[in-house]
């Protein structure tokens, strides 16, 4: 009898530790196909309840594109293949291509210009698309499988369209397996030129990826060299393409902040003995100018590698990173915003935290969005022409580079410290851990967009969730036929 009881109390035990785990598991199961328009709850930042569902009518997000009339000004062909291929250094990589390369063309365009990009998938197996990053194109333009389109399959084509109405420095990269694809070596530089175009000499891009480890810029490793003339100034055009932060400096002179994610720092001061941090997905551009007597500079990109600025072809030592940070909350002069974000219409919060449990059936520590995990993460709702406030508390353990899609945002405070500089526009903004940041914007890009974090492992871990407009619906679905996996 006693050994009977025993066996009955050892089996009630388990089934009371198994069987919430076994809910769990169960309830954090994907369905084969779904709609990022039905996972989650519906936030609308203290504004009226709003329509938003799946396939409810209203505006279809395909019909958000440029003119379908106008011819382009910028016209091209991007080709992706998996395969082996050769960094200029000789080093094999195994990864993806655009057009034979990583990273792929660069693409250049004048402020106003129409681009038009075929995307032809030759033997990419998972499908492909492509993200344009930080460029607020139109809704069905954006490049996330599942969201605004289907992954390009192999054999498949697919064409974008959009105005380059922004001069800035942004890049691209895929959306379909993004964590995978990216740092596979799936993405380019996309530059938009003011109008008149900038001398060419006096421009130089910088775009830094990781292939397996290894630090290249422009698909070289170690240094690359760029003539430049005593006395002269380079716009240097900084992009992290990986999923950390990267630190800028320059060693032995003087530079300055002239841009930042697309967007032109207001009477930018020169600055020394200072680094700046460039978030994953960021872009910075740094004003450099060489000494009269020819001395080289060097910018220094994390560290590992960097642009030197030599009239000689010789190259200055490496100096190591300042103790002291560049501090864009401060740096620059005020500017009118062209909105008042202290009345805005919509409020959210976006709270990171990190918890055990089940994603998917998979146990783990997984980040949550407001205390829920992934799918069970807001929907932000909000109608155009809204002036939209964000609230976004990192109390996760590390740190994360958030990139909101087909919008820019200011930085209003961090840790309640309001800024004071220039206005400080971002699609990338690095959170540290036990950091809260306020951005503003305005809602003036109708559509479905992402706001996630844009180390892509994090993304791929549930750390996204979605700004849809009122009256905006998609009928592209995750999973499905096309096999849809945006992150």
């Amino acid at each position: 009898m006693r050994r009977r009881l025993r066996v009955l109390l050892s089996a009630g035990a388990a089934l009371a530790v198994l069987g919430p785990l076994g809910w769990f598991w169960q309830d954090s199961l994907l369905p084969g196909t779904y709609s990022v328009m039905d996972m989650g709850y519906v936030d609308t930042g203290g504004g009226a309840a709003e329509s938003h569902a799946h396939g409810d009518g209203g505006i279809d997000l395909r019909t958000l594109t440029a003119d379908p009339d106008r011819p382009a000004d910028v016209s091209v062909t991007l080709i992706a293949r998996q395969e082996r291929f050769r960094l200029a250094s000789g080093r094999t990589v195994a990864g993806y291509t655009l057009n034979g390369s990583s990273p792929g063309p660069t693409i250049r365009a004048t402020v106003g210009d129409l681009v038009e990009v075929r995307l032809v998938n030759i033997s990419v197996p998972d499908g492909v698309t492509i993200h344009w990053h930080g460029v607020d194109v139109p809704g069905a333009e954006d490049g996330v499988a599942g969201v605004t389109q289907d992954a390009v399959a192999p054999g498949a084509e697919y064409v974008y369209r959009f105005v380059a109405d922004r001069a800035g420095t942004y890049w691209y990269h895929s959306h379909q397996r993004s964590a995978e694809q990216v740092a596979g070596g799936l993405l380019g530089a996309l530059v938009v030129d003011p109008a008149p175009v900038a001398d060419p000499a006096a421009d130089v891009l910088a775009l830094v990826h990781h292939y397996g480890g290894v630090a290249t810029v422009n698909g070289r490793e170690g240094d690359v060299l760029v003539p430049a003339v005593p006395g002269s100034t380079v716009r240097v055009r900084v992009i992290d393409t990986d999923n950390g932060p990267m630190w800028v400096w320059v060693g032995g002179g003087r530079y300055q902040v002239a841009a930042v994610d697309g967007t032109d720092v207001h009477e930018p001061g020169q600055v020394s003995d200072r680094a700046l941090l460039v978030p994953a997905g960021g872009r910075a551009d740094v004003l450099v100018t060489l000494p009269d007597d020819g001395s080289p500079l060097r910018v220094h990109l994390g560290g590992r590698t960097g642009i030197v600025l030599s009239s000689s072809g010789r190259a200055p030592a490496v100096v190591a990173r300042p103790a002291q940070a560049l501090d864009l909350l401060s740096y620059g002069a005020p500017a009118a915003l062209g909105f008042d974000p202290d009345a805005p219409d919509r409020r959210f919060d976006y709270d990171i935290g990190r918890r055990p449990g089940f994603l998917d059936g998979r146990p783990g520590l997984w980040w949550t969005v407001n205390g829920h995990a992934y799918p069970d993460v807001p929907m932000f709702v909000v109608r155009e022409g809204d002036v939209v406030l964000v609230r976004i508390v990192n109390a996760s353990g590390e740190r994360h580079p958030m990139h909101l899609h087909g919008h820019h945002a200011v930085v209003l405070s961090r840790d309640g410290v309001r800024a004071t500089g220039s206005p400080w526009w971002v699609d990338s903004l690095d959170v540290a851990d036990g950091e809260t940041y306020e951005i503003a914007f305005v809602a003036d890009n109708p559509g479905v967009w992402v706001d996630h974090c844009h180390n892509l492992p994090h993304a791929e871990q549930g750390l996204i969730v979605h700004l849809a407009y009122a009256g905006v619906s998609t009928p592209f679905v995750i999973g499905g036929p096309a096999g849809n996996v945006p992150e």
